[in-house]
């Protein structure tokens, strides 16, 4: 481990010890180094295009503008490779929110995110990125039972 001394106003250092409480971290340094490890995973890379990640598409639309929820529903099926399950929510009479789980190469996540986000009555859209990398720490670790139906005990 590397010992860094980082100088931080009254301001920020009270928001990271709200931080560090509400995460349940036990020092400041673990906190740090959580939100190091956060800032790292956004870190854009120019030759990272190419690597596999998972990613959450968040995006609420207008359902009532003219063909867009036909339209969407085509993009993921013409995406079928990279789409793996969406999650719709009706927020109120005119909007609609939705949770979409993609897989695939960066580069072309990222661009079917941008044109989802980029129809005409879509407010809000956010694409969360996790490299395949990261998922690869954890497969050292015990699977999880199958559910109910999944060959699994009922």
């Amino acid at each position: 481990m590397q010992r860094v001394t980082v100088t931080i106003d009254d301001e920020l250092m009270s928001a990271l010890d709200r931080y560090m409480e509400a995460g349940g971290h036990q020092n400041r340094s673990e906190a740090v180094r959580d939100l190091v490890r956060a800032g790292l995973l956004k870190e854009p890379r120019v030759d990272d295009g190419g690597r596999a990640c998972v990613a959450a598409l968040v995006y609420v639309y207008d359902h009532e503008t003219r063909q867009l929820s036909k339209k969407l529903v085509h993009d993921h099926h013409s995406h079928a490779d990279m789409s793996i399950a969406t999650l719709h929510v009706h927020l109120d009479a005119a909007s609609c929110l939705e949770v979409s789980l993609l897989k695939g190469r960066k580069s072309e996540v990222e661009h079917f995110a941008s044109h989802i986000v980029g129809e005409r009555g879509v407010r809000y859209g956010q694409l969360v990125v996790v490299p395949a990398e990261a998922e690869a720490e954890n497969a050292d670790r015990e699977p999880l039972p199958p559910l109910h139906g999944e060959g699994g005990p009922a």
